[in-house]
């Protein structure tokens, strides 16, 4: 099963490389006209976004620099050491929402300080892989297509956000303990 599984990987990117443009031929499909309209839509959608993401990255360097982060941690973190979650985990929780490459060097000084084996670094790469960056989506994709009332997306990101922690920390501990 695990030969057949790399076998299929090891083709796939090729197989499709090839298999798009000659069905796009048979097709009678213009393909590289159809690319560079495509890639024109994408530069136009970047241009509208950059204001989003502008306003994004400040308020995420003001609520870090203002020390809110902080003094949020310093308040939940006796809550978590008395059911047993690692307090180390718990700005990930709060960073992943917010962002990618933040929550990402996060997680990397994590690994490289407790070790990819031991249940911090598990932990830590469990919820890496289990949420989602959900200021950033709705900021790109609502920015992009023009939707001003994101309430209801945001409440149900950040929940699953917040289930994708949990169940991260539960995971771990099941399979790891």
């Amino acid at each position: 099963m695990y030969s057949l599984i790399s076998l299929i990987s090891a083709w796939a990117i090729p197989v499709i490389v090839v298999f798009i443009p000659l069905y796009a031929a048979y097709r009678k499909i213009p393909v590289y006209e159809s690319f560079t309209e495509g890639a024109k839509e994408g530069f136009e959608t970047a241009i509208k976004i950059i204001p989003h993401l502008v306003g994004m990255m400040v308020a995420i360097s003001v609520f870090r620099a203002s020390g809110a982060m902080d003094f949020l941690l310093q308040w939940v973190r006796p809550l978590l050491d008395k059911i047993g979650v690692p307090g180390e985990v718990l700005p990930l929780a709060i960073l992943r929402p917010i962002s990618g490459a933040g929550s990402l060097a996060f997680t990397a000084d994590l690994i490289k300080q407790f070790g990819p084996d031991s249940m911090i670094g598990r932990i830590a790469s469990t919820i890496q892989g289990s949420t989602d960056t959900t200021l950033y989506v709705l900021t790109v994709y609502f920015g992009a297509i023009g939707i001003r009332k994101a309430s209801y997306a945001l409440k149900v990101g950040l929940i699953s956000d917040l289930v994708g922690f949990i169940s991260s920390i539960v995971v771990c501990y099941l399979v790891f303990s």
